[in-house]
């Protein structure tokens, strides 16, 4: 435990903070918590039991009693880990209609507490094609209010972090801070699972614990958290399983205790919480403690932003907040087929837009085109009108304002 607060002039409010991981990453990027609010009741104890004098808002962040904020206004970043639903793969990729979409919220609460910068991050779905008129809608809210943004897939293991876990990273900074911002670089390979994990597995005097780290000479795959409704004290979906078994790991369920002198020295061990989360980034040296039963604190270490990769942004981020370093120009982002679609029907607002216009446009096929109008009503309300032997198409309401600021029950 550490003895004081890190003295910074740099300050945070981190929504759906979960567990801390992106809190402890931040932390070590020198940014002092103004608030932390997190919707589970057991994430919000382990947060308090790690930095007891950190203000932990248990609750629903988008209702107005739960958090405040106004109070917060000036911050120096804002920042959160949003819930993945929405956008992953393995579900249903709702996007914009899934009620857990804190996009939009998020964006909102930004323009709110007039902060220099954001830090958002989600699974690698949302970097998919389906979502890019919805990313690029969010980019033009962020550059009306004088916010440049970027978005970029990150993996884990560029950062030390013994598995691959990919993450789609937005950040967004003030015109004025955003020449200094550059995204971190990438270290050398990452220590194996037999590596990182050596040291737990030896330290009840198991025998087979040295057979045990050549045979786990590889980095893990995604640690899977679940959720309340679905998916238990396990490492994920039968893929993942079978990667775990190939690194000697037994990933039908997580263990209560380390292997130690009486256990057979060719035994596939579980991991334990404690284990998992070094494979999450946590270090000895975080002395981070979890509360909780099992499975909870599992769900908790599972969902988690890996603390190494949340301090190389966060301290990227604090740099050019700082205005550190020499100022560059900033290149454009390339566009994907769906969003020069969008673009089409966003730069004649209130206006039908014919078919044959957004082939022209976009340089898309007839199907391609129908393709990504498909993609887009996911996310925007798209009127559609036939006539004189062509259809045409109006982009209206995106969906994500319409309950951006409405509190999730």
């Amino acid at each position: 435990m550490r003895e004081s607060e890190p003295k910074t002039d740099l300050s945070v409010v981190e929504i759906c903070a979960g567990a801390g991981g992106q809190s402890l990453g931040l932390e070590q990027a020198e940014f002092a918590h103004l608030a932390a609010v997190e919707i589970d009741p057991d994430a919000c104890n382990t947060l308090l039991l790690n930095r007891p004098g950190w203000n932990v808002i248990e609750g629903d962040v988008t209702d107005p009693a739960i958090f405040d904020a106004v109070q917060y206004e000036g911050v120096s970043l804002l920042a959160g880990g949003l819930p993945c639903p929405p956008f992953s793969i393995a579900g249903d990729q709702l996007g914009a209609e899934d009620e857990r979409d804190l996009f939009a919220f998020a964006v909102h609460l930004l323009e709110q507490l007039h902060a220099d910068g954001l830090l958002l991050e989600n699974v690698r779905g949302l970097s998919t094609q389906r979502f890019a008129g919805y990313r690029a809608r969010v980019l033009e809210m962020l550059e009306d209010w004088g916010y440049w943004a970027e978005w970029k897939l990150l993996h884990a293991s560029d950062f030390g972090v013994p598995q691959l876990r990919p993450r789609f990273i937005l950040v967004a900074l003030k015109e004025e801070f955003a020449p200094y911002y550059e995204w971190p670089t990438t270290d050398p390979a990452p220590p194996t699972v037999g590596e990182t994990l050596y040291a737990e597995m030896a330290k009840d005097d198991w025998p087979g614990a040295d057979r045990w780290r050549e045979a786990a000479s590889g980095i893990a795959p995604t640690i899977v958290g679940g959720s309340k409704k679905h998916g238990g004290a396990d490492l994920g979906p039968t893929r993942a399983k079978a990667a775990w078994r190939k690194l000697s790991v037994d990933g039908m369920g997580i263990a209560n205790e380390r292997p130690d002198r009486t256990t057979r020295p060719d035994h596939v061990p579980r991991l334990t919480n404690e284990m998992v989360a070094l494979i999450q980034g946590w270090r000895p040296e975080d002395e981070w403690k979890f509360t909780g039963l099992k499975t909870a604190k599992y769900r908790q270490i599972g969902n988690a932003f890996p603390p190494p990769v949340a301090q190389a942004i966060g301290s990227r981020i604090a740099q050019a907040l700082k205005k550190d370093g020499e100022p560059r120009a900033r290149p454009q982002q390339a566009e994907l087929s769906d969003t020069a679609v969008y673009r089409e029907l966003a730069s004649t607002p209130g206006r039908f837009v014919p078919l044959d216009r957004l082939m022209e446009s976009s340089g898309l096929t007839e199907e391609q085109v129908m393709a990504a109008l498909v993609h887009l009503e996911a996310d925007f309300i798209v009127e559609r009108r036939n006539g004189k032997g062509t259809r045409k198409f109006r982009l209206a309401d995106f969906k994500g304002l319409t309950t951006a600021l409405s509190p999730r029950r």
